[in-house]
């Protein structure tokens, strides 16, 4: 029988910090049962320890203290991979994603369901860091067409580090060469979220195929600016909703007609936040 299944990404910003400064009192009250995180900054057994009760599968970055992504769950997982793959256009070029790509599978009621937490790089325009953004992208563009073939109920989630459109960004205009919003950046998504089996013109004017995955923070809210997902720690970001969608839950078709709720978990005000970006939540009716 089918049932309501709850699934969160969030970017923690430290795990231990955000326990620290109040993410368990959320988590007690939210009725997760699937959770992405990005930016762990930790050890598996810290994570371990900042989470207790839960299932955890998770990928440390090379460097200690940095990135780091995790799955957390109330069941486990039946199979985890943690490579997304090598650079294809230079041999000479190597992908990072270390502590940036898991995959999980789950059995949820007879259904199989991959959940993947991505922590894409966040770049800095015309330099090898923003190099390592576009290998991960063109990574990402490869493997999920794979991950929808491997099963209909497919979910990327993360901080993806791209504001899609200029909804999604309340200072649009101030940040069009600026890496997160530059029009290549944003042609990927174009790509993502294009009608398979259709060509799709991108933001930069380049041209590609469709995926046909689902955008559910823009499908559920429409076209309406945000609703937000992270702001700066900087001056008055988040008190003047100056902020950017960039933490995303994309979706297979399948997947995505099976949405009940979505939300953005928004802080009640600067000083109770646990981390600079908001949970992003979603309820999905999974199981035979």
């Amino acid at each position: 029988m089918s049932r309501r299944v709850r699934i969160a990404s969030v970017n923690v910003n430290g795990i231990r910090a955000a326990t620290r400064k109040g993410m368990i009192d959320w988590l007690d009250a939210a009725d997760i049962d699937v959770m992405a995180l990005q930016e762990v900054r930790a050890t598996e057994e810290e994570l371990r320890a900042a989470l207790p009760g839960w299932e955890i599968v998770n990928d440390e970055a090379l460097s200690k203290g940095r990135a780091g992504v995790a799955v957390a769950s109330r069941v486990p997982s039946i199979e985890v991979r943690r490579v997304l793959g090598a650079a294809a256009d230079d041999a000479a070029e190597v992908l990072d994603s270390a502590g940036r790509w898991i995959e999980a599978d789950f059995d949820i009621d007879g259904e199989r369901l991959i959940v993947v937490s991505a922590y894409v790089h966040t770049g800095e325009a015309e330099t090898p860091k923003q190099d390592a953004k576009w290998a991960f992208l063109d990574a990402m563009e490869r493997r999920m067409p794979q991950l929808k073939a491997a099963s209909p109920l497919a979910l990327v989630m993360g901080d993806l580090n791209v504001g899609h459109r200029e909804l999604d960004i309340r200072n649009w205009k101030g940040n069009v060469k600026k890496a997160g919003f530059l029009p290549r950046e944003r042609a990927y998504f174009d790509r993502f979220f294009g009608e398979e089996g259709t060509e799709v013109t991108g933001a930069d004017g380049s041209r590609g195929p469709g995926l046909g995955w689902v955008d559910i923070g823009r499908r559920f809210h429409g076209d309406v600016d945000g609703p937000y997902t992270w702001w700066s720690m900087r001056g008055r970001a988040f008190d003047n909703d100056a902020g950017w969608r960039i933490d995303y839950h994309l979706a297979t078709p399948e997947l995505g007609d099976r949405v009940v709720d979505y939300r953005v978990v928004r802080a009640p005000s600067w000083d109770t936040r646990w981390s600079d970006h908001s949970p992003v939540v979603a309820d999905y009716t999974l199981g035979r």
